[in-house]
């Protein structure tokens, strides 16, 4: 027999210092602070990255209702549950870094379901681009958004805000003009007013840190 008691731990209490910080969450970079440290999350690796999708090679040619394939599909589970869990541990020890280092922690309020939902639309309506936005959506949970942000409002009660996310990419941090043009790209902006260039992550960033909360109705 196995007994096992859940226990919720106790808020994390802040430093007092009243630092405020602004996170940003992306695919590229899976968290970015607006002092410039970023967080990213792990993998599998490029070896068990390799393995995997050579077993989904082999399971797409296995005959369905066959051992092999039954075979199959539990080494890549266990493979999935090995990333799974890495993630799980990368959340819980950024989180707890952070809940510790700043008194308010800002984050973008993103609908995260609605953002990784399929764009595969019905037979009568078929979605445009269903590939490119299903590579997307995998890139979006393999950053764990969702239980990120869980776990920060979990270990620093009261202390998160989240912030309306509109024109967080494209607005300049330092003179507030927003411009679609300023981002060049998904890793550089440049403010197409007064010049300032930097990491287009570190602009949003600062651009929440800076940011109002939403409403309780938003």
């Amino acid at each position: 027999w196995h007994v096992a008691f859940a226990h919720v731990p106790p808020p994390i209490a802040g430093p007092g210092t009243g630092e405020v910080v602004g996170l940003d969450r992306g695919v590229a970079v899976s968290v970015m602070t607006s002092e410039g440290e970023a967080f990213h999350a792990p993998t599998l690796g490029e070896k068990l990255a390799e393995r995997l999708l050579r077993l989904q090679r082999r399971l797409a040619r296995a005959l369905r209702g066959s051992n092999r394939r039954y075979r199959i599909k539990r080494v890549i589970a266990r493979l999935r549950a090995r990333e799974t869990d890495r993630r799980k541990g990368w959340v819980e020890q950024t989180t707890t870094a952070l809940a510790r280092r700043y008194d308010v922690l800002k984050v973008e309020a993103l609908n995260v379901s609605a953002m990784t939902r399929s764009a595969r639309g019905s037979r009568e309506a078929p979605g445009r681009n269903v590939a490119q936005k299903a590579g997307l959506n995998r890139a979006i949970l393999a950053q764990g958004w969702g239980l990120f942000l869980a776990r920060l409002e979990d270990k620093a009660r009261g202390r998160v805000r989240r912030v309306d996310p509109k024109h967080t990419s494209r607005r300049c941090s330092e003179c507030g003009h927003t411009a679609s043009e300023s981002r060049e790209n998904q890793a550089a902006f440049r403010c197409v007013a007064c010049g300032c260039a930097c990491n287009a992550d570190l602009n949003a960033a600062r651009n929440i840190a800076g940011g109002h909360p939403v409403t309780a109705r938003g």
